[in-house]
């Protein structure tokens, strides 16, 4: 569109670190404290670096900067764009703790009716947005990476060295609590000719190292380390079976799609995934993998069985993801973010 883009990043944000012309990311020193007081820092961190930078929009990327980019579009006379990427005041965190509940509930309504524009990630947020706060439904934008081609596959297999006769199962992401990754390392114990790779980093890596070992199927529960996210894909796409398994745990992850749901399909990978209301409708109307109940060892196992010893199955799914995609594309999903923006902005004829 020609604009000219400043990002503001936490942590590590060198000027010229994405490549693109006319963005250019700052960075902001990480806040300390944790809770109210970390919000509290976030919210002073983020108002201040704004406040430097005149812009037509601010687009709040979650609801913790939301609050400091609406006072800062206020006084500059701009337009203000709340990226609700999850239902916030239902998310995992909040669970069993109601008055934290009620704080992002009230934060939240406060700020959302002064949005311009709210853009959200499913249908069934954005249905819930419209309903908690009594405004317009949301925009929805699905989570699907650019892709024109399936780059050059790297194989997960010869990065760790594993065996080409074993069919390749792949959770790629942050391994982290409510994602079902203690569950699929004991599934693996009642799988037989797979081998399971985690690809990605993050806090349960540790244990679930050990969890392995315990179980004495080290040599067929792999871990890599993460990589560029240019490159995912081509690991991604030397997968057969990739799997996503939030946990039931709150209305968040109920009605998510996540990410590396769209990642797969991508890569053309079928997908085993928790039967939850949003990636049903994807995983069950295109027929492009099995969903599971969530927490359910023996779903998953009979699952990942069928899965791996069906290869008739696994090609049946694996030739309707390209219908998927005609739905779930970077294009539809860039072209419609262009047109938001472009109205906003007063830019369409």
């Amino acid at each position: 569109m020609g604009l000219t883009v400043d990002v503001l990043s936490f942590g590590d944000a060198r000027p010229d670190r994405l490549g693109i012309p006319r963005i250019t990311v700052h960075a902001i020193a990480p806040p300390v404290g944790t809770g109210p007081a970390y919000f509290w820092n976030v919210h002073r961190a983020v108002k201040r670096e704004a406040s430097l930078r005149p812009a037509a929009v601010y687009h709040a990327s979650d609801l913790y900067v939301l609050p400091a980019l609406t006072g800062v579009a206020r006084r500059q006379q701009a337009r203000i764009v709340y990226d609700a990427r999850e239902l916030y005041p239902y998310v995992a965190s909040t669970v069993g703790r109601p008055w934290i509940r009620v704080f992002w509930w009230l934060v939240e309504r406060s700020h959302i009716r002064k949005a311009d524009l709210v853009l959200t990630v499913s249908n069934g947020i954005a249905d819930k947005l419209a309903d908690l706060y009594d405004i317009p439904r949301p925009t929805l934008l699905y989570n699907v990476p650019e892709i024109t081609a399936i780059p050059e596959r790297r194989s997960l297999r010869g990065t760790s060295d594993l065996s080409f006769n074993s069919v390749l199962i792949l959770h790629q992401g942050q391994m982290r609590p409510d994602r079902g990754c203690e569950l699929l390392v004991d599934a693996m114990r009642d799988v037989d000719g797979a081998i399971l790779v985690f690809l990605g980093d993050g806090p349960l890596r540790p244990r679930l190292e050990a969890q392995a070992a315990a179980a004495r199927i080290s040599s067929r529960v792999v871990f890599v380390d993460a990589v560029p996210p240019d490159e995912l894909l081509a690991y991604t796409a030397s997968a057969d079976i990739g799997v996503t398994l939030l946990q039931d745990t709150c209305l968040n992850h109920r009605l998510a799609l996540p990410n590396k749901l769209f990642e797969y399909l991508a890569a053309h990978v079928p997908v085993i995934a928790s039967d939850l209301s949003e990636i049903r409708k994807v995983v069950s109307t295109y027929d492009v993998g099995q969903v599971v109940e969530p927490g359910n060892r023996t779903d998953l196992v009979a699952a990942l069985n069928q899965a791996v010893i069906d290869k008739t199955l696994r090609e049946r799914w694996r030739r309707n993801i390209p219908r998927a995609l005609e739905t779930f594309n970077w294009r539809q999903a860039s072209e419609q973010f262009l047109h938001v923006y472009k109205t906003l902005l007063g830019l369409t004829p």
